[in-house]
Order: structure tokens, then sequence, then C-alpha cells
């Protein structure tokens, strides 16, 4: 019976935790994001409760937050996507040398690009849910051949010259807001609805938390992956195309330093909100604590490899809480599935 016992104290607990156990367990981050604010606001009033420092945060860090959701998207079917920042340097370039070189107009090139980033993550699916190879290996491989395509078709050099107004207006801003972020809000708030609050949406949590089980039950876990990674190819040529925009030239080295924050983003966020899982809102806050953080360390001093020690010191600590967050998911299944076989008895 003790077993028995357990399961019950277990949903007990669960069932009857304060609200504020409920608080600090679903919106630790968020806490400390305003935490970090007021204290950062306190230490340097004149520089950091500005205007100047939000729209900073705010224009740079949207494109980090695309990226953080379309890398979480595979996440959520327990597979990782290591090509994304080798996309944006494929695209950023791309869509440059489309316009000046070949001549297209911008919403063609952009277009263009969108189908390349999609075409790659349907290529990284198939890799990963047909060749049955791992998601490491398979994102990171291909991840490297963009890399080298994208280094060939600029010859290793700036690709520069005129671009359309219409297309710099991608980064510009409109009452103060830029567009990146509102581009941003808008694929954070599909990919809300969908993964929340529609049955096909749920159904990638469903591969991600036991494949075997999920293909059982009629779900098509193959069909997923690759939705999934064709989902997280099209955000990742997103943000190449934003990048282009925003630097107004086409370079390689815009992709690859993303990796670590944005993986650092999206595990960060499954410990909030929906905590033993990704999920869209705890990805975006996660990303606000890092760039405040990181800006608040700045302007008392810090040097510019602090943002690269605090990502990785932040990476490891995700990915151990993340772990941690489902291992106790998966605990609390067990319990309520052994309190109900006891019921029905």
């Amino acid at each position: 019976m003790n077993s028995i016992e357990t399961a019950a104290a277990a949903r007990k607990a669960s069932s009857t935790r304060s609200p504020l156990g409920h608080l600090l367990s679903h919106h630790a981050l968020l806490i400390i994001l305003v935490a970090l604010v007021i204290a950062f606001s306190l230490i340097r009033p004149n520089t950091f409760p500005t205007a100047l420092t939000f729209r900073g945060i705010v224009d740079t860090k949207s494109v980090v937050v695309l990226v953080s959701l379309g890398i979480m998207l595979p996440l959520t079917t327990n597979q990782f996507d290591l090509s994304a920042g080798y996309i944006i340097a494929l695209t950023n370039s791309l869509v440059v040398g489309l316009m000046i070189n070949a001549g297209l107009p911008w919403p063609v090139a952009i277009l263009a690009v969108l189908v390349v980033g999609g075409l790659v993550g349907v290529a990284n699916g198939w890799l990963v849910a047909y060749a049955q190879i791992d998601s490491f290996i398979a994102t990171l491989g291909s991840g490297t051949v963009l890399f080298g395509l994208a280094n060939w078709y600029t010859g290793g050099q700036q690709l520069s010259g005129r671009l359309d107004p219409g297309f710099i207006a991608i980064a510009a801003q409109s009452f103060g807001i830029p567009h990146v972020a509102l581009i941003a809000l808008a694929v954070a708030l599909v990919l809300w609805v969908f993964l929340e609050y529609l049955p096909a949406g749920r159904r990638f949590y469903a591969v991600g938390a036991n494949r075997r089980a999920a293909e059982l039950s009629g779900i098509n876990a193959r069909r997923r992956i690759v939705i999934a990674f064709t989902v997280s190819g099209v955000c990742a040529a997103m943000a190449g195309v934003i990048f282009a925009s925003q630097l107004r030239v086409g370079q390689t080295n815009t992709g690859p330093d993303m990796l670590l924050p944005v993986f650092a983003a999206a595990l960060l966020g499954s410990t909030s909100v929906r905590p033993g899982r990704v999920n869209v809102w705890g990805t975006v806050i996660a990303v606000a604590l890092l760039a405040v953080a990181v800006s608040g360390l700045q302007q008392m001093g810090a040097q510019f490899y602090v943002e690269y020690i605090f990502n990785g010191g932040i990476l490891v600590f995700a990915v151990g809480a993340a772990g941690f967050m489902g291992r106790r998911r998966a605990a609390a299944r067990r319990a309520a599935a052994a309190e109900d076989a006891v019921r029905g008895r």
C-alpha cells in the first residue's frame, strides 16, 4: 500500500498547492525578469530605464525570439535543429544577392529565400524522421553544408549594393515599435494558439512525450517531425531576411553565433509558464530575461565576452532544469495512473 499512498499523496499535493507555490513554479522567470529590471533601474537610473534601452533590446532580440520560436517546434517533438544558424547565414546572403546581382524585386527575393528555408527544413525532417539519423548529426551536417554554400555564394565577402527602400523598411519602426517585434509577436501568437488550443498542435507534444505511444494512437509522428523542421527552417530564413534589412549587406557570419542564445532561451523557457515542456511565452520571457541581464551587466561595465559566458551558463542550467521538470511531470503521471488503477479495481 505504500506506493498507492504515495501516489495519492502526490496527487493531493499537486491539487492543493498554494497560490504562491503555483506562482513561483509557473512564473519564476517573469518574477526574475521584473526583479532584474527594477535592480538595474535603481543601479543605473540615468541609462537603463530609458526608451533607448528598451528599443535597443526589442530591436535586437526580436530576431532571437523569432529563431527561438522556430527551433522550439522541433523541440516539442524531442528533436534538435542545429542548422537554424546556418540557414540564417545562407538566406541573409542569398536575399541580398538575389536583389543586387539577379535584379529580383524584393518581395520575390524574400519569397524565394523563405522557400529555401522551408526546403532545408523538409530535408532535415526527412533525414531525421525517415532516414532515422539523429537530429544532432543530421542538422549539424546539413548546417555545415549550408555554411559552405553560403561562403561559396559570397566568395567569403560581404554582398553590398543599393537596396530597395521597401526592403530596408522591414527593419524600420512604426510609432516607436520595430517592425521586427511585430513580426515576432505575430509568429508567437500563431504558434501559441496552434500548440495550446488546437488538437493538431497538441499532437506535436504527444510525439515528443512518447513517440511510440503517439503512433499507436494514430498520430503520424514522421509527418509532425517534418512539419516541425519545416517551420523552423522558415523562421530561420525570416531571421536572415531581417538581418539583411538591418545590416543592409549580406554576410555569412550573422547566423551561427545565434545557436547558443536561441537554445538557451527555448530550454530555459521550458521551466516557466508550462514547466516541463517548451512553450511559446516561456521562450519569449526567457529571451527578455537574457537580454535584460546582459544589457544591465554591460551598462555596469562588464566586458563584451560576458554575454557568451552568461548564455553558456544559462544553457547548461536550462538543460538541467528542463530535464528535472520533465522527470517530475513523468513521475506525476505515473503516480496519477497508479492511483486511477487502484480506484478502478
